[in-house]
């Protein structure tokens, strides 16, 4: 499988959905634990790469983070 997921930096780590993008990105990358203060996460998928951007903090919920899908870009060979 092509799938891996790289995260920005950060120390802890939060529980993360990520919205949007492909419909054929496993469900299993879309639960996921993130880095807590990481902005962007970059999953690898199908020779290219899916960016997901951190959501605005929900106000008081202690719920998992949101990333929402920003773009695709391709794999430099």
């Amino acid at each position: 499988m092509d799938n891996r997921v790289e995260f920005g930096e950060g120390e802890r780590s939060v529980d993360a959905i990520l919205e949007g993008g492909p419909v054929d990105l496993p469900a299993k990358l879309r639960k996921l634990r993130a880095v807590s203060a990481g902005e962007k996460i970059k999953v690898e998928h199908h020779g290219g790469y899916e960016h997901f951007e951190r959501d605005e903090e929900p106000d008081g919920d202690a719920g998992p983070v949101v990333f929402r899908w920003i773009a695709r870009t391709r794999i430099a060979e």
